[in-house]
């Protein structure tokens, strides 16, 4: 029989995934370390990584992952009301727990944002741990580079406004610099800037408003 220091210790600790999300086609990397509760849905993780990132959430999302059970590829993101025929189904993701997906470190998905820029990142589940309550299971462990700004065309559109950048005697490099409002460095980056918002108040702000 446990004793009740035994059970209260049970009751105070909760479990956390640490994920690694490092954005596809870009050198240097581009990569965030995170930690986030496992009772998170894929719309919590959702908004956890663009907060992480530094993307604004102006675009669409979606999550490409293999279900354990059957080895199906299967999409969470934010449903088509209008689907195409030939369109498989995409799960809402704030229905669906990242526990019901994410099994064991190593388990990998893909996370899509913007589809016309194309930002394609991989997400790596690295650990699942058992946190005392007075350790923060929402946070920024990590991480390298500036995310490239929103509509700049993808990688090779980031990759030509950095050259832009660049070359002070380029054409376009004042309208550049109007464009970015300013200087633009792309390592730069501190994980303890990191702020994170509450994703219920984003799912209302985005899906009922």
């Amino acid at each position: 029989m446990s004793t009740r220091s035994e059970t209260n210790a049970a009751m105070s600790e909760i479990n956390a995934y640490r994920f690694r999300i490092e954005l596809e086609g870009i050198r240097p990397p581009v990569w965030r370390r995170i930690r986030v509760p496992s009772s998170y849905s894929f719309w919590d993780l959702h908004v956890a990584i663009q907060d992480a990132m530094g993307w604004r959430d102006c675009h669409l999302h979606l999550f490409e992952i293999r279900n354990p059970e059957t080895g199906a590829l299967e999409e969470i993101g934010i449903p088509n009301d209008e689907p195409f025929l030939d369109e498989p189904p995409c799960m809402a993701g704030w229905d669906v727990p990242i526990a019901e997906y994410f099994i064991k470190g190593g388990d990998t998905a893909s996370y899509q944002y913007d589809f016309g820029d194309d930002w394609r990142h991989t997400v790596v589940l690295e650990e699942v741990k058992t946190l005392r309550k007075s350790e923060r299971p929402l946070v920024c462990l990590g991480g390298e580079r500036r995310s490239p700004p929103e509509d700049c065309g993808g990688i090779h559109g980031y990759a030509e406004m950095l050259e832009i950048l660049a070359d002070e005697t380029h054409c376009e490099h004042e309208s550049m610099l109007q464009w970015l409002g300013g200087a633009y460095d792309p390592g730069a980056f501190s994980a303890s800037d990191v702020k994170f918002d509450d994703p219920k108040h984003r799912w209302r702000h985005a899906i009922l408003d």
